[in-house]
């Protein structure tokens, strides 16, 4: 004797309320065990596996790959046992990005890479012989694929391509778009001479990545002049709530790191009592574990002031958005070596950069934010140790 469960889409985090489906594990008619993982969603915060609450057969799958669903919203119907016992669905966890036919399969941000530029579809990508382990498609597979494939099919006559956003797209989209016509956005940009900080750099980071397995980076000594300044100027680290300014008294630092989707926010948390070892590690950890899709949903939330570092791309100047609710994001650019002068009218060779501010008008002016953007450049100019 059976009976139907209907599988929902389980509440992912305090502030999330949706999620796109991003691939099945099972089929129709496929053996489905306790706890084991029945799909993969996404979020705008992190890629989970949902596993199976019951026992049984996946009856009929009701939600399709690309759809965005509600919490509560039906999934699939299970066909349970008899002897099967209902249990809740257990917490989901973060896993690494897209797969194929099954869990095991588990696609490498190199491999993707190739099958988009080579105009490989994920279904192709299903039909490639593969040696991985566990019946995992390489790299290697693929290349051997493509070399036996010939050229690439014709382009269709169409010069228009429609691409649908992926949820984590659309989510950005839609809280940038609130954040820039909700808060009115004002930017100041000053240089900052970090010669100093990239010898020291230079000189320790073998002995620091030793010691403290972590890398020493220009981003570490950043991230600490900002938790620094806001103790002086501490309006950037705050929301608005009406006409509430909310001050935070602990700096939550989300950190932009470009993944193959969008860009996550990793927070570090109380970044202010973090010393240097313990805030470089967190940077690894956190930018590392959001690259491979193993951040945590509570990684991502409760960040207070944000820091983007498009200089690693080569640009040495940026105005990036403010993200809602937050009322600052502090940009950093490329460093580059030019002349400037220095002490006595005398000339010299410095390694300079950009650092820019922006923030929400309605809750400072921007003499406050000048001088939080001068403390910031005091703090990575004279704090030069480790």
């Amino acid at each position: 004797m059976t009976s139907e469960y209907k599988v929902t889409l389980p509440k992912l985090g305090e502030s999330i309320v949706s999620a796109s489906i991003v691939q099945w594990f099972k089929k129709e008619g496929d053996t489905v065990a306790l706890d084991e993982p029945l799909l993969e969603v996404s979020t705008d915060k992190v890629n989970s596996e949902i596993p199976s609450p019951v026992a049984g057969t996946l009856g009929k799958i009701l939600a399709t790959v690309g759809q965005e669903l509600q919490v509560g919203d039906a999934m699939a119907v299970i066909h349970v046992h008899a002897e099967a016992v209902h249990l809740a669905p257990t917490p989901v966890a973060a896993v690494a990005m897209p797969t194929c036919e099954t869990a095991k399969e588990v696609l490498s941000p190199a491999l993707l890479r190739l099958a988009r530029e080579a105009g490989v579809g994920m279904e192709e990508l299903q039909k490639i012989p593969t040696s991985g382990a566990g019946g995992r498609l390489t790299k290697r597979d693929l290349e051997i694929y493509l070399s036996q494939r010939g050229p690439a099919p014709a382009a269709s006559s169409s010069e228009v391509e429609r691409v649908k956003m992926s949820g984590m797209r659309k989510a950005i989209a839609d809280n940038m778009v609130k954040s820039f016509y909700e808060a009115p956005h004002a930017s100041l940009v000053t240089e900052v001479d970090v010669t100093e900080v990239m010898k020291l750099i230079a000189r320790e980071k073998e002995a620091f990545l030793s010691r403290h397995n972590a890398k020493l980076t220009i981003t570490s000594f950043v991230a600490r002049a900002i938790a620094k300044a806001l103790r002086e100027y501490p309006l950037l680290n705050s929301s608005l709530e009406g006409d509430t300014i909310v001050i935070k008294r602990f700096v939550n630092l989300g950190i932009a790191v470009s993944v193959d989707q969008g860009i996550m926010v990793p927070v570090i948390k109380n970044c202010q009592s973090l010393d240097m070892p313990s805030l470089a590690h967190a940077l690894n950890d956190l930018s590392l574990r959001a690259r491979t899709g193993k951040l945590q949903p509570e990684e991502v939330k409760e960040g207070t002031i944000t820091l983007t570092n498009f200089g690693i791309s080569g640009v040495q100047i940026g105005i990036p958005i403010i993200r809602y609710p937050e009322v600052a994001i502090v940009g950093i650019g490329a460093i580059h070596k030019r002349v400037v002068a220095v002490e006595d009218d005398l000339f010299g060779v410095r390694s300079m950069m950009h650092v820019s501010l922006t923030f929400d008008h309605r809750v400072l002016d921007g003499m406050y934010g000048c001088g939080f953007l001068n403390a910031v450049k005091t703090h990575l100019e004279n704090d030069i140790n480790i």
